[in-house]
């Protein structure tokens, strides 16, 4: 299918609040010029960035979707999110190939506070590179509705998390850091309680596994596996040395 010239990608931004968006707003401050596709959102770190979202722009006819984030080692977070905003890119591509969308319309990038020509410049680029592709459909040979629904059929997959995260109930001392330091409340546990993920609610954002003391090492990654079920209730109480159980 030929495509129009007169034809105007909408691109969905998610930008990181400390680097590339703060090039953007450089950018426009400076008066680069670039594409007016881009609709912008803030997300404070790209690592933010669930499958979900990506899926969810195309399946609301997004032709493109653009992540920003800081570059690696830079993130402001110790959990390093921009390694799995990258992580999560690939895993994006891997699956749009498999359900038929063009895997270049979706496109990581780096760009710190202080690059607001390199923002204008790679915006102009993944524009061209969009516009050269058509609206979305065109270059799958796909109707906007077949789009939709091959998502739809894929979103076991498009929910399934990169890592999921298990606290080992032999090693967990029930020192509450954890359990204070997680920003979903998906830490269920008290004093003298072993701690325990409601898996439901953990975004994956890694803040539990580096906030666990060194000593205890008590939470775990699992990648590809399945989570094992939680202690019930009855059994979560932490014997500790010279204590009644």
């Amino acid at each position: 299918m030929v495509v129009s010239p007169d034809f105007e990608p909408t691109i969905l931004g998610f930008l990181c609040n400390w680097c590339c968006y703060a090039g953007a707003d450089l950018a426009g401050v400076s008066r680069y010029q670039y594409p007016t596709n881009i609709r912008v959102i803030r997300v404070m770190c790209s690592g933010r960035v669930d499958p979900k979202f990506v899926f969810a722009a195309f399946a609301d006819g997004a032709d493109g979707v653009f992540i920003g984030g800081c570059w690696l080692d830079e993130c402001h977070y110790v959990t390093n999110g921009n390694y799995q905003a990258l992580e999560m890119t690939k895993r994006s591509k891997s699956l749009m190939s498999q359900i038929g969308l063009d895997p270049t319309r979706l496109r990581i990038e780096w760009v710190s506070a202080s690059e607001g020509i390199r923002f204008a410049e790679v915006i102009t680029s993944f524009t061209r590179q969009i516009k050269e592709l058509g609206p979305l459909g065109t270059a799958e040979g796909k109707t906007p509705e077949q789009i939709k629904a091959d998502i739809q059929a894929a979103e076991g997959l498009i929910n399934k998390k990169l890592v999921s995260h298990y606290i080992d109930p032999n090693k967990c001392q029930a020192c509450m850091i954890c359990l204070r330091r997680c920003p979903a409340g998906a830490i269920i546990g008290g004093r003298d309680q072993i701690h325990v993920i409601d898996q439901g609610k953990c975004i994956g954002c890694d803040i539990c596994a580096q906030a666990c003391p060194s000593r205890f090492s008590a939470v775990k990654r699992i990648s590809a596996e399945p989570v094992p079920p939680p202690l019930p209730p009855e059994s979560r109480a932490v014997v500790r040395k010279g204590k009644p159980s």
